[in-house]
């Protein structure tokens, strides 16, 4: 993986979230909402909050391997080892008293929440998740559920949404303190707009050939648009980054040299192997170019005029929810910019809702797009899950079989 210019931004951003939710939980002030990933940040952030988002201290456990360590804690209390292994090794850290954070920031636990708000868009899980931490933590648990398997959205599905999360205010009044205020929400809005425009344009910058990045490089420069969209911060992030991809295009400068395949990965990443799967592929000539995973952060149906029917589409619009049918034309549309010429599936062991390999969709986009396709088995973050060897082989045999084709 190339170094990048921006990453020193970025590391400055990601340190700043972390040391100013610190400092809150310590100081009581502001309050802290924790939020899913795709839940209403929008809303919280307008009325004041500062956000944490338990998934992405699931990626860090993942990501640093520790993960594994915690897991089995959480299954001692009844919680299968089969559910999301964000969940099991998150609550699994609070238990042990351990996370990255320490050794990242100096920070010795992540931040007490005064308020935990759910989007179920994702999964059920994500409410059980939260439901522990309410018990645990006694504090107020309030949430938005979703629609699912959805083919073409209708209004009373967006407008349904949008009044769930109206119905958030009174209890988010109440801990904070503070009175809703509509022009503060609509800047919010906007800025997690622009943030989204800014993203979507940051990962097409990978539909040139060769391509100035791979998902690997997009799956650690996505965090601000994850934990810092409604923010100034994650807005300038992204017209730093962009330009440094344009010139990297310019230049002709390759993120995997001697790019001869390209590949979409349809699926979670595998957070503790990030790098090494970077490096087997580089070795094949092959880069991924774009997946599932990084563009569910776009969120440019986002409007400041229309604040909360725009955050009730861009929720549910998301490629989670929607039916196979969808999903299929989204990749189609997906290969026509991109013009990858195989797809990589994860099939994610703990999280059923993001691996879509399990009823056919291979064998129909391969079809139909007339691609190759690979399914490899693994997790999110449970390394027990995922043979290294095992998918190495596969890999390889796969990118010998694009070499004859």
């Amino acid at each position: 993986m190339k170094e990048f210019q921006s990453s020193k931004l970025l590391k400055k951003i990601m340190a700043d979230h972390f040391l100013d939710m610190d400092r809150a939980a310590k100081e009581g002030n502001p309050k802290i909402a924790w939020c899913t990933s795709v839940g209403p940040a929008e809303l919280l952030r307008g009325m004041g909050f500062l956000v944490y988002f338990p998934e992405n201290h699931g990626a860090m456990l993942g990501a640093t391997r520790m993960a594994t360590d915690f897991i089995p804690s959480t299954n001692a209390l009844g919680y299968s080892p089969d559910i999301c292994s964000y969940l099991t090794c998150d609550i699994g850290s609070y238990l042990k008293k351990t996370t990255p954070l320490q050794k990242a920031y100096g920070i010795q636990s992540v931040p007490k929440p005064d308020v935990l708000v759910y989007n179920t868009n994702q999964c059920r899980d994500v409410k059980d998740w939260f439901s522990w931490y309410a018990r645990e933590l006694k504090v107020p648990l309030i949430g938005v559920h979703s629609f699912r398997n959805i083919g073409t959205i209708t209004q009373y599905e967006i407008q349904d949404i949008a009044e769930q999360i109206k119905g958030l205010i009174p209890t988010l009044e109440a801990v904070s303190g503070r009175k809703f205020d509509m022009d503060r929400f609509k800047e919010t809005v906007r800025l997690s707009r622009d943030c989204s425009r800014l993203w979507r344009a940051t990962l097409e910058t990978a539909a040139a050939v060769p391509s100035p990045w791979t998902f690997f490089d997009a799956t650690i420069h996505m965090a601000p648009a994850v934990v810092a969209r409604g923010t100034q911060e994650a807005v300038d992030y992204y017209q730093t980054l962009i330009p440094e991809l344009k010139q990297r295009i310019a230049d002709g400068v390759a993120a995997v040299d001697g790019e001869r395949h390209r590949l979409y990965w349809e699926g979670m990443p595998i957070w503790g192997k990030l790098r090494p799967l970077s490096e087997l592929l580089a070795s094949l000539k092959t880069c991924v170019v774009a997946s599932t995973y990084c563009n569910s952060w776009i969120f440019d149906q986002l409007d400041p005029d229309e604040p909360f029917e725009s955050m009730g589409r861009a929720y549910t619009e998301l490629f989670i929810v929607r039916d196979e049918a969808y999903k299929e034309r989204y990749i189609e549309s997906c290969h026509q910019l991109f013009k990858f010429d195989g797809i990589l599936f994860h099939d994610a062991k703990t999280c059923p809702n993001n691996s879509n390999n399990r009823y056919g969709m291979p064998e129909r986009l391969a079809k139909k797009l007339g691609l190759s396709t690979l399914t490899i088995n693994g997790d999110l973050c449970d390394l027990r899950c995922y043979s290294e060897e095992q998918a190495k082989t596969q890999i390889e045999a796969f990118i010998e079989q694009l070499e004859e084709r």
